[in-house]
Formats: C-alpha cells, sequence, structure tokens
C-alpha cells in the first residue's frame, strides 16, 4: 500500500533511517523509522500491525 500525499505531506522528513532513529528514542511512545514511497525520505510511525517487534529478553 502507498503512503498517500497528504499524509507524507504532514510529516517530518528525515535524510537516513539513523537521523529518524535519533528522533524516535527521544519520543515519549515507541516510533519506528520507515522509507516513504513517496518522497523516499524517512518518516515516523507508531503503527505496529503487521510489523515483527522483537521481543524484550
Amino acid at each position: 500500500m502507498r503512503t498517500r500525499l497528504s499524509i507524507c505531506a504532514g510529516k517530518r522528513r528525515y535524510p537516513s533511517v539513523e537521523a529518524a532513529g535519533t528522533a524516535a528514542a527521544k519520543a515519549d511512545i515507541v516510533l519506528r523509522a520507515y522509507r516513504c514511497d513517496r518522497c523516499g525520505q524517512f518518516h515516523l510511525t507508531s503503527r505496529t500491525k503487521g510489523k515483527r517487534i522483537a521481543r524484550p529478553a
């Protein structure tokens, strides 16, 4: 499924997965970085449905 253009336009863009990860680490909630198929840069999302999340050991 493609990212809607209006969603992409409303989100902050990060040039690398490392930059997005740094911003996600500072957030109060769990965020995940993903590459946007519209702009080619990285955004953050809190959605985890359908994604494999590593369980804490």
